[in-house]
C-alpha cells in the first residue's frame, strides 16, 4: 500500500473510496494449542529419531530459558503489584495464602474421601507392577545450552515481598519508575517470545511422549485411577468458580471458558509458573484488576496446588491399594495438611510436585523406593492434568481477593498517595524556606 493511500486511511478503517479495511484475523492461542497436541501425537507416531531429538532439542533450550525468566518474572510482576496496592498488601498476603491453602486442603480432603469410596470397587489389591520412570524413555536433546536463573523461584517470592513491602513506604520515585520499566520489559518478553514459541514447544513435548510410548503403557495401566482423578479434578474446578462467580457476581461458567487457554497452555508446559503470561492475560479478561492480578496469579502459582494435590493423594492410595497395604486414614489427614506446605517449593520445574512430596511419601505414609518410583511414574505420565487445575483455579482465587480487598486496596492506595504528595509537598516547601 502507498503512503498517500496509507494516509487516506481514516480512524474508522476505511479509506477515501469508501471501502473497509478488512482487519487482520488472528489465530487465538487456544486452537494453536489444541493443534499442537493433535499435531504432536499423530506426527509422533510416524516421525523419525532425528525429527523427534531435534525438537528435544528446542524444548530443551526453550524450558531452560523458562526456568531463568520465571523468577524475574516473578520479581518484576509481583513487587510492582505490592507497591502499587500499598499499605494493604500485608493483608491481602495473607488473604491470598489462606483462600489458597483452603483451595489445596478441599482437593486433598475430596480426594481422600473419593478414593475411599471407589477404589474398592474398581483396583485389584495386591496387583503392584513394577514400573520405570516414563522420562527415562524419552529421547533427549542434540545439544544443551545452561541458563542458569539469577535466583531461585522462593528467593523471587522472597525479594519481591520484601521490596514490594519496601516501595509501599517510600514516596513514588526513581525506584518505582525502575520496576515499573522492568515489568514493562517481561512483559514484551513474555508475549513477544514466549507466548508466541508455546505451541511449538508443546507439540515438541507431545511429540516426544508419543514416540516414547512409555508414558501411554502407565496410562493404560492406571486407566481407571486416571479417569476418576480427571473427574475429581473438573468438579474441584466447578466448585471453585461457583464460590467465586457467587462471592465476585460472574457467571461461573463464562469465567471457566475464558480461563481455557491457561489451561490448555499448563496441559502443554506442566509448569504453573511458564503458566503464568496467559493466566495473568486470561484472569485480566475475567475483569480483574491489574495490581490485584499481577500479585495474587504469579504468588498463586507458588502456593496454590490444589490439582497436583489431589492427583498425588489419589495415586498415594492406588499404590498403597495396589500394594495391599491398608489405608490409615489419620495419617492421610496429616499428609494433606503438610503436602500444602512441602509443595510450594516445588512450581516452576514439571513434575516438581512429587519430586518435593516424595519425602513426604517416605516418611509419612512409608512407601519403599519401588512404590516412590511407581508414583513418579503415573504422576508424570499426566502430570499436566493437575498444573492446569491448579493454575485455572488461580484465577477464580483472583476473582474472590479482587471483590473482598480490592476496592478497600484501590481507596487504601489512593488516600495512601495523598498523603505522599502531602509529606513531598511539605518537604519541597521546608528546602524552598
Amino acid at each position: 500500500m502507498s503512503r498517500s493511500h496509507s494516509d487516506a486511511l481514516d480512524a474508522s478503517g476505511t479509506d477515501s473510496g469508501g471501502a473497509v479495511a478488512a482487519p487482520r484475523r488472528r489465530v487465538g492461542l487456544l486452537p494453536r494449542i489444541l493443534v499442537a497436541i493433535v499435531a504432536g501425537v499423530l506426527v509422533g507416531l510416524v516421525a523419525p529419531t532425528w525429527l523427534v531429538q531435534a525438537f528435544a532439542t528446542f524444548n530443551g533450550l526453550f524450558s531452560n530459558f523458562l526456568g531463568f525468566i520465571v523468577p524475574v518474572l516473578i520479581l518484576a510482576l509481583v513487587a510492582p503489584a505490592i507497591g502499587d496496592i500499598g499499605r494493604g498488601a500485608g493483608k491481602l498476603l495473607a488473604l491470598t495464602g489462606g483462600i489458597a491453602y483452603g483451595s489445596t486442603l478441599l482437593g486433598g480432603f475430596g480426594a481422600l474421601l473419593v478414593c475411599l469410596l471407589v477404589f474398592p470397587l474398581i483396583l485389584t489389591p495386591g496387583s503392584f507392577e513394577a514400573m520405570a520412570n516414563p522420562e527415562d524413555a524419552l529421547l533427549g536433546p542434540l545439544f544443551e545450552v545452561q541458563m542458569d536463573p539469577p535466583f531461585g523461584v522462593m528467593t523471587a517470592l522472597l525479594l519481591a515481598f520484601v521490596l514490594g513491602i519496601g516501595l509501599t513506604m517510600l514516596p513514588r520515585g526513581a525506584l518505582h519508575e525502575s520496576f515499573d520499566q522492568l515489568r514493562s520489559i517481561i512483559e514484551r518478553v513474555v508475549m513477544g517470545l514466549i507466548v508466541p514459541l508455546l505451541p511449538v514447544y508443546i507439540f515438541g513435548v507431545f511429540l516426544n511422549m508419543t514416540a516414547a510410548g512409555e508414558v501411554f503403557k502407565v496410562i493404560t495401566t492406571f486407566l481407571g485411577v486416571i479417569l476418576l482423578v480427571f473427574g475429581l479434578t473438573v468438579v474441584l474446578l466447578l466448585v471453585q468458580y461457583v464460590v467465586a462467580g457467587a462471592i465476585a457476581g460472574r457467571n461461573p461458567f463464562t469465567a471457566l471458558k475464558t480461563m481455557l487457554p491457561a489451561y490448555a497452555t499448563a496441559l502443554g508446559t506442566s509448569s504453573s509458573a511458564a503458566t503464568i503470561p496467559v493466566t495473568l492475560r486470561q484472569t485480566l479478561l475475567l475483569g480483574v484488576r491489574r495490581p490485584i492480578a499481577s500479585f495474587v496469579i504469579p504468588l498463586c502459582a507458588t502456593i496454590h496446588l490444589a490439582g497436583s494435590t489431589v492427583k498425588i493423594v489419589s495415586f498415594s492410595i492406588a499404590v498403597l491399594f495396589l500394594s495391599g497395604q491398608s489405608i490409615d486414614v489419620p495419617v492421610f489427614v496429616g499428609f494433606i495438611f503438610m503436602l500444602g506446605v512441602t509443595m510450594v517449593a516445588a512450581p516452576g520445574v514439571p513434575g516438581g510436585a512429587i519430586v518435593a512430596a516424595s519425602g513426604l511419601l517416605s516418611s509419612m505414609l512409608g512407601f519403599t523406593e519401588p512404590q516412590v518410583a511407581l508414583m513418579v511414574a503415573t504422576y508424570i505420565a499426566i502430570d499436566s492434568f493437575g498444573t492446569a487445575t491448579n493454575v485455572t483455579g488461580d484465577a477464580a482465587i483472583a476473582m474472590i481477593v479482587d471483590k473482598i480487598a480490592g476496592d478497600r486496596l484501590i481507596e487504601d492506595s489512593e488516600d495512601e498517595g495523598l498523603e505522599r504528595r502531602d509529606d513531598e509537598e511539605a518537604a519541597t516547601g521546608a528546602d524552598a524556606g
